[in-house]
């Protein structure tokens, strides 16, 4: 599955629009993982257990929407974006959309 941000796609031409496509995903961290990273805000500096959080739930978020765009009979995904959104104090909501569309080589 291509997936891109832009419109268009160089060398390719879309040939049908399959519609809006997204995937989410809310994670929360553990309450080890949240202690730790109360430790490393105190002292400053990157907070791995979060950036790792949100990667993997990036990750999830994408499969997610590629899996919604197979069923829709799309090969590629174009305009594709990450929202965010905290839930709460400890949970994180990460949504990957874009179009689903087919496309073949130009």
């Amino acid at each position: 599955m291509l997936i891109v941000t832009t419109e268009n796609i160089p060398g390719s031409r879309v040939t049908e629009v399959k519609g809006q496509v997204f995937g989410v995903v809310v994670r929360s961290r553990g309450l080890a993982g949240n202690v730790m990273a109360g430790l490393r805000s105190i002292i400053g500096g990157e907070i791995t257990e979060y950036t790792q959080l949100l990667e993997e739930a990036r990750r999830h978020a994408i499969d997610r929407m590629v899996r919604n765009a197979q069923l829709m009979g799309a090969n590629a995904v174009v305009m594709m974006r990450f929202d965010s959104s905290e839930m709460g104090q400890s949970m994180s909501e990460i949504v990957a959309y874009g179009t689903a569309v087919v496309v073949e080589k130009a």
